[in-house]
């Protein structure tokens, strides 16, 4: 099954072998919808989908379906999915890509909890009915703590959304991690949309004997409820090498899959958001296979997504979607606080911006070198000792 799920690695022209430059992009524009997304809400500003940060984390688990899929083909040859030794490099490959930011973010935010709900308070007293739960920002219990330096947070109704930052996804992330292996090993047994469909039933089957526990949640941390979205990122990447009926079949799939109602909003219009990046997706990735009238328009985005400032802002996207909360809620309440809510909420917006994007920017360049870049070279090394005697890739 795995010789069938991509051809060279080269996708559309990226003239280095496993790379795929439009997701740079995309990985940096996900990360700046959040972040504006965010600042409408809190600004009391409505823009219809900009102002709903929920989309660009559905991009972002699209992207991660994909890459982790992608990156399996990549590294097959040398590390078959069958052998626990692979797993074991791949959990190791992601918790060092992912966790040593988080735990840097997650002390911040732990340790300013209390000032950051101030702030919070201050912002809803401007823009009523934008207030979370206060837990969320005093809670400085060792449970708590415990519970997200091990990552288990998101499987618990009550833990799910109790830090200042937007870490619901991170639990999440490494929930999907964690099931990964198996859901290839699935997938490899009886096809990609055989695969596909059985773990969506799954997911739906789950979702269906508890829907009232699973409406406690107060964001999706948990994977039976974004299963579908991942599912929809990772048939773009087994349509990679395919011919166009099987990646046009693939493209449907995914659409239906991420169309699915549960986690996060239902409403039609959301349901409909999440139906058009899965295929603004596919049509990005696969615009060569795809031909026709807009595969023109899409190789200019794709490689527009590609160039240099895009990767650079793919690079820091997850700086970005770590460290914005902590900067944009004492920006967003100073504005609210000095200007009041007689100020238009475009102009509160202009303003809290107008501070916290220098301020993310510079938090998550010193993030980037000091913490992001060194925690992915240790995970490497990790990997090539005589501990594992497994040598990897890059993370």
């Amino acid at each position: 099954m795995a010789d069938r799920i991509a051809g060279t690695g080269k996708i559309n022209g990226d003239r280095e072998a496993g790379r795929i430059g439009c997701l740079d992009g995309l990985r940096g524009l996900a990360s700046l919808w959040v972040l504006v997304g965010h600042g409408l809400l809190l600004s009391g500003w409505r823009i219809p989908l900009a102002d709903s940060p929920d989309f660009g984390v559905d991009l972002f688990i699209m992207i991660s379906g994909f890459l982790m899929v992608f990156h399996y083909v990549q590294r097959r040859a040398r590390e078959p999915w069958q052998a626990p030794s692979t797993w074991t490099a791949f959990w190791v490959r992601r918790f060092f890509r992912i966790a040593p930011l988080y735990y840097a973010a997650l002390a911040v935010a732990i340790a300013v909890g209390p000032w950051l709900g101030d702030a919070r308070v201050d912002i809803a007293s401007v823009v009523p009915g934008s207030m979370t739960s206060m837990e969320r920002y005093i809670d400085q219990s060792l449970q708590n703590i415990l519970l997200h330096l091990s990552f288990m947070f998101g499987a618990l109704p009550d833990y799910g959304f109790r830090t200042a930052l937007p870490d619901w996804s991170i639990g999440l992330e490494m929930q999907y991690y964690l099931a990964l292996p198996f859901l290839m090993l699935t997938i490899a047994r009886i096809g990609w949309p055989a695969g596909a469909l059985v773990i969506a039933a799954a997911g739906i089957l789950l979702f269906s004997l508890r829907p009232a526990f699973f409406a406690s949640y107060e964001m999706p941390s948990v994977l039976v409820l974004k299963l579908h979205v991942f599912l929809a990122g990772m048939l773009c990447a087994a349509a990679v090498g395919r011919s166009r009926r099987v990646v046009l079949g693939y493209a449907l799939l995914a659409v239906l899959l991420a169309a699915l109602p549960i986690g996060g909003r239902t409403a039609p219009v959301a349901l409909a958001a999440r139906m058009m990046i899965a295929f603004g997706m596919f049509g990005l990735i696969h615009h060569a296979v795809l031909g026709g009238v807009l595969a023109r328009p899409l190789s200019r985005a794709a490689a527009l997504l590609g160039s240099r400032p895009f990767h650079l802002l793919g690079e820091a996207s997850y700086g970005i979607y770590l460290s914005h909360l902590l900067v944009m809620l004492p920006a967003v309440a100073f504005v609210a606080n000095t200007s009041g809510a007689p100020t238009p909420a475009p102009a509160r917006f202009a303003l809290a911006m107008a501070i916290t994007i220098p301020a993310v920017a510079a938090v998550t360049w010193l993030a980037y070198v000091t913490i992001e870049r060194p925690g992915r070279a240790l995970g490497r090394r990790l990997l090539a000792s005589p501990l594992l005697r497994h040598r990897a890739p890059a993370c």
